[in-house]
């Protein structure tokens, strides 16, 4: 039973900077590994929009033209995680976040297409 959980969430002020970590369990490195991971978010009364993804050999990210140039994704598939740093925050990026895995091997898309889910974290920016 694969498990992800996120952390890292809470409220800053704009311009702020936060770190969302998501960590893997009953996941194989080597399945962890094959797999894209990404960020999502939702806002409330808003669809859910991918945020950022990386492809399972972590040399291609693809990024919300929203948060290009602000957020980091990585991962580090030894230990099963992935990060989301966000820089530079903005009111507009409050939402729930949420990380994902497995895109089914249709590449590392930026839409909500993904197997596995965490259960989110609340990001708050303040302006």
């Amino acid at each position: 039973q694969v498990q992800l959980v996120e952390s890292g969430g809470g409220s800053v002020q704009a311009g702020g900077s936060l770190r969302l970590s998501c960590a893997a369990s009953g996941y194989s490195s080597s399945s962890y590994r094959n797999h894209c991971v990404g960020w999502f978010r939702q806002a409330p009364g808003k669809e859910r929009e991918g945020v950022a993804t990386i492809d399972n050999g972590a040399l291609r990210t693809s990024y919300a033209d929203s948060v290009k140039g602000r957020f980091t994704i990585s991962r580090d598939n030894g230990k099963r995680t992935m990060t989301l740093q966000m820089n530079s925050l903005k009111p507009d990026d409050s939402a729930m976040y949420y990380c994902a895995a497995d895109s089914g091997g249709s590449g590392c898309p930026l839409t909500p297409d993904f197997r596995y889910w965490g259960q989110g974290t609340q990001v708050t920016v303040s302006s």
